[in-house]
C-alpha cells in the first residue's frame, strides 16, 4: 500500500438470537479482526468497529418462543457474544448494540434528512397477515417457497439460498412461522424509499470502483439491472426503532436498512464514549480518503453495496460510500448447513471449550471459503493443528530457543560469517512480509497463512541442514550463527502470524526476550533482523500440542451432554407446578442391583433398578464423581419411574434416579429412604 492510509474497518451485525457459530466467525468477525491487526500493523489510521443486531424479526420470532421480551433476549445474548469475541480475541474499538439510545437518535436524525430531502414517500398495499395471531407478518414472520429459485424454507426478506431480497407477498405457499396458519392479506400503510432515483448513481459507483471484487460487482450489477424498485423502511411491528415520520406513531424501521447505520452510529459512540472526542467520526466518514471496508458473507452483498450507498446518497450530508466489502462463501460442516437443532456443527462458546483460541483462528483463516463453500472436517482441523501448528511452526520455534538455551546459556549467540545458505534464509525472511502483505492486502487470506508458514518450513529445513547439535563439537561460532539467524525467523514469524494467532506471538515474542507487545511492532520490520546478540530469551515452552480428532469429538459430546442436563435441571427448577401435574409423576423406591462406569466416559454410570417389577430397569447417571459403582450396590434410591426412555452413549436409560445438587452443583447426595420399605413404593 506504500502511504499510510485512513481506514473504517467493520464486520457484519451478527443478529443477537443466538450465539454464533464457526461460519458465523469466518464469514465476517474473524476476516476483519485479521485484517485490522495487519493494518494496524502496517501503521494505518485504523477505527474497526460492529456491534449486535438486536431488532427484526429474529429476535422477536426467537423471543417469541423463550417466553422473554424481545429487549431481554437482546441484552442478555448480546452480552455473552461480546464476552465471546474477547475471548477469541477480537480487537473492536468498539462492539455496541443497535438497542441503544445512541443507534436511535442517529437513525431517526438520518431518516429526518432523508424524508426532509424528499426520498421517502407514502404508500398504501396489501401484506401479509395472520388471522388467527391477528398481526402482520413482515420479513422472517413469514416463510414459503422462494419464487426465483424455488427452494422451500425462504423467507419473508430474503432466501437463503439465492441470496434475493423478497417481499412477503411473493412468496409461494406461505406459511405463518407462530402458527403455521396460511396468511392472508390485509391493506396497511408504510414508508418507502425511493431507490429508483440512485439506480445509475449506484450502476457508476459498482462500475467504476476497481477493488469491489469481481463476484460482488457481478452480483450487485445484476441485481441493479433487474431495476431498483421502491423499497419499504418501515415495518408493522413493536420491536424495533421508531419511525420518525409525521402520523408514522405505529410504524418501526426495517431492520436492515438501520443496521446498515450502525457502522456510522458505532463510529459516532466510539468517538464520543471511548476516546473522548466527539467530533472525531467525521474524520473517518466525511473524509473522502477513508476506506471503508465490510467484512460480510455472500448472502449480504446486495445490502452493502446496493442498500448502504444509497442511503448514504439520500441523506446527502456527504458520508463517504463503502470502499470496499470482502465476502466470503459459506462455510460448511462436513457438508451440512449448520443446525444447532440437528447438533450439525460448532458454536463459538463450546470451540473455546475444545481447543484454545488460536487453534481455531489459525485453521479458520487458513482455510477461509473465498472462492467458493467450504466444508469443516475434523480431519483437516487434525491435519491443520499437528501438521502446520506443532510440526512446522510450533517444532521450529521451539527447536531454536531451546538450542539457544542449553549451548549458550539462553543468550542470542554472535552472528559470524555467512555462507550462501545463511544468505538465502535472510533473503527469505526480507521477502515473506512483502508477499504475505500483498495476499492480505487482496484479501486472499489463505494465501498469506500458506506464505507465511512457508518461511517456516524453509527455516526448519535450514536448522535441519545446518545440525547445530553437531556443528556446536567442530565449530561453536557456526553454530551461534545459525542459531543467531533461527532466532531471527522466530521474531519474524512472530510478526507474521500476529494477526492470526495473537495470543501464541505474544507469547513467543516475550520468550525472545523482546520488551513491549508484538502487535506494537511494524510489519515491515518482519523483514528485518530484530533480535540482537546476546538478547536474553526466556525458558522456552511448546507454542503447541498435538489433538487427536476422536478425543475432541467425545469431548464435544460430552459437553452437549452436561449442558443439555443443566438446562432440563433449571427448566425443571423454574417451572411451577399443580397438585396435577405432581400427580402424573410416577416416583417410586427401588434397589440398585448392579452398577459399572459407561466406558469412553469419566462421569457416567450404568446401573440396574429392581423396582419390583417383573424386569430391572437400566438406568444411567452422571454420579460418578461423587459415587463409585461398588457403593452404590444395594442402596435403595428414589427414581423417576415414567420419565420418557433417553439414548445417552448408546445405552437406553429406563427413568431417573433422583437427587439432591448443592446451589454450586459441587455436591450431589442420592435420596434414600431413612428406613428400608418395599420395593416399589410410590412417593406421594
Amino acid at each position: 500500500m506504500g502511504e499510510k492510509n485512513k481506514w473504517v474497518v467493520t464486520s457484519a451485525w451478527p443478529y443477537v438470537s443466538g450465539i454464533p457459530h464457526l461460519g458465523n466467525m469466518i464469514g465476517s468477525v474473524l476476516s476483519a479482526d485479521v485484517f485490522a491487526r495487519y493494518l494496524r500493523l502496517k501503521g494505518d489510521d485504523v477505527v474497526f468497529v460492529s456491534g449486535s443486531d438486536c431488532h427484526g424479526t429474529p429476535i422477536e420470532v426467537e423471543a417469541l418462543k423463550r417466553e422473554m421480551k424481545p429487549e431481554e433476549l437482546a441484552v442478555e445474548v448480546h452480552s455473552k457474544v461480546s464476552e465471546l469475541f474477547k475471548l477469541w480475541e477480537i480487537s473492536y474499538d468498539n462492539y455496541t448494540l443497535t438497542y441503544n439510545p445512541h443507534h436511535y437518535e442517529f437513525v431517526q436524525d438520518f431518516y429526518m434528512k432523508i424524508y426532509d430531502n424528499g426520498y421517502i414517500f407514502t404508500k398504501e398495499e396489501e401484506l401479509t397477515y395472520c388471522p388467527k395471531d391477528e398481526k402482520f407478518l413482515p420479513d422472517r414472520f413469514v416463510e414459503g417457497e422462494c419464487p426465483y429459485c424455488h427452494t422451500p424454507g425462504a423467507r419473508g426478506d430474503q432466501c437463503d439460498a439465492c441470496g434475493k431480497p423478497l417481499e412477503p407477498t411473493q412468496l409461494i405457499n406461505p406459511y405463518c412461522v407462530i402458527c403455521g396458519t396460511t396468511p392472508i392479506t390485509k391493506k396497511t400503510e408504510h414508508w418507502y424509499l425511493d431507490f429508483p432515483k440512485f439506480q445509475e448513481k449506484l450502476k457508476n459507483f459498482i462500475k467504476n470502483n476497481k477493488v469491489i471484487p469481481d463476484n460482488a460487482r457481478s452480483w450487485s450489477l445484476s441485481f441493479l439491472e433487474e431495476g431498483l424498485k421502491p423499497r419499504a423502511i418501515t415495518r408493522d411491528l413493536s420491536w424495533g426503532i421508531p419511525a420518525p415520520f409525521p402520523e408514522a406513531e405505529e410504524k418501526v424501521i426495517y431492520v436492515w436498512f438501520e443496521a446498515v447505520l450502525g457502522y456510522v452510529s458505532a463510529t459516532k459512540e466510539w468517538a464520543e464514549k471511548i476516546i473522548k472526542n466527539p467530533e472525531k467520526w467525521k474524520d473517518y466518514w466525511f473524509d473522502e480518503k477513508t476506506r471503508t471496508l465490510f467484512f460480510i458473507g455472500k448472502d449480504n452483498i446486495v445490502f452493502h453495496l446496493v442498500v448502504f450507498p444509497a442511503l448514504l446518497l439520500a441523506n446527502g450530508s456527504g458520508h463517504v460510500i463503502p470502499y470496499n466489502v470482502s465476502s466470503t462463501e459459506f462455510l460448511l460442516f462436513e457438508g451440512e448447513k449448520f443446525s444447532k437443532s440437528k447438533g450439525v456443527g460448532v458454536w463459538i462458546d463450546e470451540a473455546l471449550e475444545l481447543l484454545p483460541v488460536d487453534y481455531w483462528r489459525y485453521l479458520l483463516i487458513a482455510t477461509r471459503p473465498e472462492t467458493k463453500d467450504y466444508s469443516f472436517t475434523w480431519d483437516e482441523l487434525e491435519t491443520r493443528i499437528n501438521s502446520d501448528l506443532n510440526d512446522v511452526l510450533g517444532n521450529f520455534i521451539h527447536r531454536t530457543l531451546t538450542f539457544i538455551s542449553t549451548y549458550f546459556a539462553a543468550n542470542v549467540p554472535k552472528r559470524g560469517a555467512l555462507d550462501p545458505v545463511d544468505n538465502s534464509l535472510i533473503q527469505k525472511i526480507k521477502e515473506t512480509p512483502k508477499i504475505v502483505g500483498k495476499a492480505f492486502e487482496n484479501f486472499r487470506f489463505k494465501e498469506a497463512c500458506s506464505q507465511a508458514l512457508t518461511l517456516a518450513r524453509a527455516a526448519n529445513a535450514y536448522l535441519n541442514e545446518k545440525a547445530p547439535w553437531h556443528l556446536i563439537k567442530e565449530d561453536e561460532e557456526k553454530a551461534g550463527t545459525v542459531l543467531n539467524l533461527c532466532a531471527q525467523v522466530v521474531s519474524s514469524l512472530a510478526i507474521l502470524f500476529a494477526p492470526i494467532i495473537p495470543k501464541v506471538c505474544e507469547k513467543v515474542w516475550k520468550m525472545l526476550g523482546f520488551e513491549g507487545s508484538v502487535h506494537h511492532q511494524s510489519w515491515d520490520s518482519a523483514g528485518e533482523l530484530l533480535v540482537k546478540e546476546g538478547q536474553k530469551i526466556s525458558t522456552p515452552s511448546l507454542p503447541f500440542n498435538k489433538v487427536d480428532k476422536k478425543e475432541l469429538q467425545e469431548k464435544l459430546l460430552k459437553i452437549r451432554s452436561e449442558e443439555k442436563e443443566k438446562k432440563a435441571v433449571k427448566k425443571m427448577k423454574e417451572e411451577i407446578v399443580s397438585i396435577e401435574d405432581f400427580k402424573r409423576l410416577d416416583i417410586r423406591i427401588g434397589v440398585i442391583k448392579k452398577a459399572e462406569t459407561v466406558k469412553g466416559t469419566d462421569r457416567l454410570i450404568k446401573f440396574s433398578v429392581d423396582l419390583g417389577e417383573e424386569k430391572e430397569r437400566t438406568l444411567v447417571a452422571g454420579l460418578r464423581k461423587w459415587y463409585s459403582p461398588e457403593e452404590l450396590v444395594g442402596k435403595q434410591v428414589v427414581v423417576l419411574a415414567n420419565l420418557k426412555p433417553a439414548k445417552i452413549k448408546g445405552i437406553t436409560s429406563e427413568g431417573m434416579v433422583l437427587a439432591a445438587v448443592s446451589s454450586d452443583e459441587e455436591t450431589v447426595r442420592l435420596l434414600i429412604p431413612d428406613k428400608k420399605v418395599p420395593l416399589g413404593s410410590q412417593v406421594l
